[in-house]
């Protein structure tokens, strides 16, 4: 599997994770994006013994995009602290069924059954309850489908998809979240589009983008995979 390389030094790799693949090793036994990236490290600079290479933030395992791994332990954690200050800026390009308004903020609480892995949208009275923040924006709609610019405010797990499915807009394929509008088989609708973070040891605000495959539904808009759309 050949997967692109967006950035690297000796603190950080920034990559674009493809869809399908889990972001670290789990019940499934399959590939995972962080042992496949470590094996690449290993034999692309010779590193004798383990490899290290800490994993900072993560998407779904549907979801493609921009992500990034810390090279070293302490850039490790001078990026978890970025991320826990919301100093991490994530921004999404998303295709759901459906319309919102032309812009917004979405806020929820939301509710993970572990067993289950699904995410719901309950009461703030929940004694599990976590509160979820998006804003987004419509860039265009078209053939019953609007697509979005999204920012997180908050990283909830599957906070994008769980959000706008109670609303009323649930992502174009989205088999979990939204099965009662999209067929088997469908590829989720959700781009890791834009990453912007301060270095860990320069500080340098850094920025990378990467856009979605010119693939159904993201080729209905011609713009997309032509430059940037989230501002």
């Amino acid at each position: 599997m050949i997967i692109s390389i967006l950035y690297e030094d000796n603190h950080l790799l920034v990559v674009e994770k493809p869809v399908n693949l889990p972001v670290q090793g789990d019940d499934s036994g399959d590939d995972d994006l962080l042992t496949l990236l470590k094996a690449d490290l290993k034999k692309r600079h010779q590193k004798p013994g383990n490899v290290y290479l800490g994993l900072v933030h993560r998407l779904d395992r549907p979801v493609g995009g921009v992500l990034v791994f810390a090279k070293t332990s302490k850039a490790a954690s001078r990026l978890s602290d970025v991320l826990r200050k919301r100093e991490m800026e994530r921004a999404y390009l998303a295709v759901v069924r459906g319309s919102l308004g032309d812009a917004g903020q979405l806020e929820h609480y939301l509710w993970k059954d572990t067993k289950k892995n699904k995410v719901h949208a309950v009461d703030a009275s929940h004694p599990d309850a976590k509160k979820a923040i998006l804003h987004y924006e419509t860039i265009d709609r078209k053939d019953g489908m609007s697509l979005l610019a999204i920012r997180l405010h908050t990283g909830r797990s599957h906070q994008i998809r769980v959000q706008m499915a109670t609303s009323g807009a649930p992502l174009y394929g989205d088999q979990k979240y939204g099965q009662h509008v999209n067929r088997p088989g469908q590829q989720i609708a959700l781009w890791a589009h834009t990453l912007s973070f301060p270095h860990p040891t320069t500080k340098e605000i850094l920025t990378f983008t990467s856009n979605p495959p010119a693939e159904h539904p993201w080729h209905i808009w011609e713009r997309v995979g032509a430059g940037s759309l989230v501002k």
